[in-house]
């Protein structure tokens, strides 16, 4: 496949996948947009398309597991986070669960493109039900980007896709750490989103308390400098693997800031950016 080389004076770090030379097309409904260095992801035009809450959910993941070997995503979508996931930990094997056919397929579509199938398995199901996840799984790294709102809290999308990534249709973020809580490997990481008002805030704290799970760092996100978090980024790990004195206390990190007040860039998100294959 050729590839440009550069973006905007930008290097595009990493492997060059195969692409469209892996006998793909893109349909007429869909897109291929830049994801990390030469990766693609295929989206649908008028569906969910990927947002900065999926490239921070990876970010996060990644640079607090490292190590990571075997990676779960959980509700994964079109696939979002999981490409990062592979991209930045090329010796990882991941599975990631979706229970929608249409994202399923677009997801199955780019790790073709990126040439990542051996060491991807993308299963198509509610990961809360039984089966889509062995009780023998374990992972050193779980992802998730839960939807934030209970049906019928807000205005709801008429494509099902849209829909089904905003309400909680197929579970809430309790349903997330419990699942979490099940497949983490001894001295595993979950690293998830979601939103940081007072409310949801304590949403994320009792779900991860009922899970057996402790919250040792989180991050809060500003979208625009000198505003309120709207986001938090969560690390969680399981009580039991966590010395006892250790298991009350969560390290809070300074905000994240994604746009100065004049409307740039934070240069810290940047520098996130370029660490996971995006332009600064």
């Amino acid at each position: 496949m050729q590839e440009d080389t550069h973006f905007k004076g930008w290097a595009k770090p990493g492997p060059v996948p195969p692409g469209l030379s892996a006998g793909l097309t893109v349909a007429a409904d869909e897109s291929l947009d830049a994801i990390s260095g030469h990766f693609r992801l295929f989206q649908l035009r008028d569906g969910h398309r990927f947002s900065s809450d999926d490239i921070l959910t990876a970010w996060y993941g990644t640079t607090w597991c490292p190590t990571a070997r075997t990676a779960l995503d959980l509700g994964s979508g079109i696939g979002t986070v999981g490409m990062i996931v592979a991209w930045r930990l090329p010796g990882v094997r991941l599975v990631t669960v979706e229970a929608q056919s249409a994202s399923v397929a677009l997801a199955r579509k780019s790790a073709r493109f990126n040439g990542v199938e051996d060491r991807y398995e993308i299963r198509e199901g509610d990961f809360r039900d039984a089966g889509v996840l062995r009780a023998d799984e374990q992972f050193d790294l779980i992802t998730g980007s839960p939807p934030y709102f209970p049906p019928g809290s807000g205005v709801e999308s008429e494509h099902p896709q849209k829909l089904a990534c905003r309400f909680e249709l197929r579970g809430t973020i309790a349903d997330y750490c419990v699942t979490a809580a099940k497949h983490l490997a001894l001295g595993g990481f979950f690293a998830c989103v979601f939103p940081y008002e007072p409310v949801q805030l304590a949403r994320v704290e009792a779900g991860a308390r009922d899970a057996g799970l402790v919250i040792v760092r989180r991050r809060p996100v500003v979208f625009g400098e000198g505003d309120a978090p709207l986001i938090g980024l969560f690390g969680m790990m399981r009580a039991t693997d966590l010395p006892e004195w250790f298991r009350g206390q969560t390290w809070v990190e300074p905000e994240l800031i994604i746009r100065t007040r004049d409307g740039k860039i934070h240069p810290e998100y940047a520098a996130a950016k370029l660490a996971i294959g995006f332009p600064p």
